[in-house]
């Protein structure tokens, strides 16, 4: 395919494709929703000292989105380069993702699963000096939003959802049309790295995340508050985490071995511990 169909991973991402050096002997090729970023290390230290003759996983922590251009286009440019990585497993936060990968002839329907969930928190500067209260309050002029980019963004169909809740869809549109159009929503390519960026160097005043994002910037370090959305609007009960084998996968063993870890009670735990909420 001509480089120029090919969907671009932004040139500073070199921290969402874990061991791209081996990626072309890998024993195991994931691409996994880029929300689990911080908990990816430690599940795939405990898959491989389950099955420690899976020697070489390379990773993708990208936005869900931008995945599946990959798998759809059969690859992706990094820094003018094609990446010719083809995956084994995929996982999403919308499940329209992996209805779309059925319809491309690129899974059967009995090869996606539902695997974990989450829920959305609201990520504001220190002291909350906008004095931001609720989701409602976001329509006001006066906040500036670091808003994930449906283009790419899972994340983003669960956050307009949040909003259609709080405000009809009056509040969707003067989000995410009007107060783009002015300036005040400003869209992101890889969110969980630019929200927290821009609440520290007060770019924006508020963030719409998951709630694990906002748990790992915390024990991270970093200074912000939170404002919960409440349990009716923070999705908890409609964000579902989905993962599925590709039918053409390199290594279709491996990838079977992968799904079965990650749908057990000790990938689960380790969700856990990063604030993700269990597949019930």
């Amino acid at each position: 395919m001509d480089k120029k169909n090919l969907p671009v991973i932004p040139a500073d991402r070199a921290d969402d494709l874990h061991n791209l050096e081996i990626a072309d002997s890998a024993d195991l090729i994931l691409f996994m929703a880029g929300n689990q970023f911080m908990v990816m290390k430690e599940i795939v230290s405990a898959f491989k000292k389950e099955y420690p003759d899976i020697e070489k996983i390379f990773y993708e922590t990208l936005p869900p989105g931008l995945e599946l251009k990959q798998i759809l286009s059969g690859g992706a440019l990094f820094r003018g380069e094609k990446i010719d990585v083809h995956a084994d497993i995929y996982s999403s936060v919308n499940e329209k993702a992996m209805e779309t990968l059925k319809e491309a002839g690129h899974i059967l329907k009995e090869n996606y699963y539902l695997y974990l969930h989450n829920r959305l928190t609201l990520m504001v500067q220190k002291g909350n000096p906008a004095r931001i209260k609720s989701v409602a309050d976001l329509g006001r002029d006066s906040i500036r939003i670091s808003q994930p980019d449906p283009a790419n963004e899972d994340i983003a169909f669960h956050i307009i959802d949040m909003y259609r809740q709080a405000g009809g869809d009056e509040l969707v549109h003067r989000i995410m049309e009007k107060k783009r159009a002015e300036g005040t929503t400003i869209f992101t390519v890889v969110h969980h790295r630019e929200t927290p960026l821009r609440i520290l160097k007060k770019t924006v005043d508020v963030g719409p995340v998951w709630a694990t994002e906002a748990i790992h910037a915390k024990a991270s370090g970093l200074s912000f508050d939170v404002i919960e959305p409440g349990e009716d609007l923070d999705q908890r009960n409609r964000i579902n985490y989905y993962i599925c084998k590709l039918k053409h996968a390199s290594h279709p063993e491996n990838a079977d071995k992968f799904i079965e870890f990650i749908r057990s009670s000790d990938a689960q735990q380790i969700y856990q511990k990063y604030g993700f909420l269990a597949r019930l």
